[in-house]
């Protein structure tokens, strides 16, 4: 059994896009958005790490310090920043599959203790639609419903800054 529901862009200076969330026996989070930009250049906003660190993170836990080797085996390293409390959160994860500019999998793992540091699997699908982009976002498996609409939200908070970023 799933739910869909879709969330405005209420974050974007433009109401350019929208998110789609398909919750799915609350293991995984699938969510989808159509990027007015093309595919190419949504590619390198996700693997160019001086583009990624602009718009990665949700908007009160902005990326202040990325590594990013993009190949297959490479390894990736993020620190997110609350703004208003200065924690720092890093995560981290290995790249599974680099296919340029198609598709990009990646492990996910907290650097923290208890469900949140569990390893699991990020699955990006970019779908070229003339002068638009259409990605399919999946990360999976949650330990908790909690943890998955936690997720959610940040990814969606995530994609609205990417949003803002490529229409610069």
């Amino acid at each position: 059994m799933s739910d869909t529901f879709n969330r405005s862009d209420q974050g974007s200076a433009m109401n350019r896009s929208k998110t789609s969330t398909r919750v799915t026996a609350g293991r995984e989070l699938i969510l989808t958005r159509m990027f007015d930009a093309p595919r190419d250049l949504v590619w390198k906003a996700w693997t160019d790490p001086s583009r990624a660190i602009a718009w990665w993170g949700p908007r009160q836990y902005p990326a202040t310090a990325m590594d990013m080797d993009v190949r297959v085996g490479g390894k990736w390293r993020i620190c997110l920043t609350g703004v208003e409390n200065g924690r720092a959160l890093w995560q981290h994860g290995v790249f599974q599959e680099v296919s340029e500019p198609n598709r990009l999998v990646f492990t996910f793992v907290w650097e923290e203790e208890g469900e949140r540091g569990i390893e699991n699997l990020v699955t990006i699908e970019f779908e070229d639609r003339g002068s638009k982009t259409q990605m399919t976002f999946r990360h999976a498996p949650f330990v908790s419903v909690g943890e998955r609409d936690g997720h959610s939200y940040g990814w969606s908070s995530a994609f609205d800054r990417l949003d803002d970023h490529l229409a610069q």
